[in-house]
């Protein structure tokens, strides 16, 4: 997969879980609107490739995780998000919500209504949502 790839899947997945969590489907919309993150950090990491180069195998080894802590430092933006959310609070509550999620939550199916609208919106907020903050690097 490519960075433009990434780009187009977690928009796609926003666009999902916004239907999922409209129509009351909540665990997959968290489930959505989480991996929606992780691609976005994806390309992100594959921003860091220069065409026609050999990949760094320690680089594409650790990128292979659900971890978005661990894919905030791979992708290198650790130092400037941890500015950021110095900066606005709003930001910082947003990641210690988006933060938690996992891969797992695919299989959990009491999500409720709030946990889901909690993690869309901590990703989407227009001005101070995760994803937001990510699509600006990606």
């Amino acid at each position: 997969m490519n960075r433009d790839i990434f780009k187009k899947i977690s928009r796609l997945r926003v666009k999902e879980a916004k239907t999922l969590l409209e129509n009351g489907h909540y665990h997959g919309a968290y489930y959505l609107i989480g991996y929606a993150v992780e691609c976005a950090l994806k390309a992100c990491v594959a921003k860091q490739v220069k065409r026609y180069d050999f990949p760094d195998k320690k680089l594409a080894n650790e990128a292979f995780t659900h971890d978005l802590s661990k894919l905030i430092k791979i992708a290198g933006l650790s130092p400037e998000f941890e500015r950021a959310r110095q900066e606005n609070k709003e930001l910082d509550v947003n990641w210690a919500i988006v933060k938690d999620w996992s891969e797992a939550a695919r299989y959990d199916t009491d999500i409720t209504k709030t946990q889901a609208e909690d993690l869309y919106n901590g990703c989407v907020s227009r001005k101070y949502g995760v994803l937001t903050w990510i699509r600006k690097k990606w």
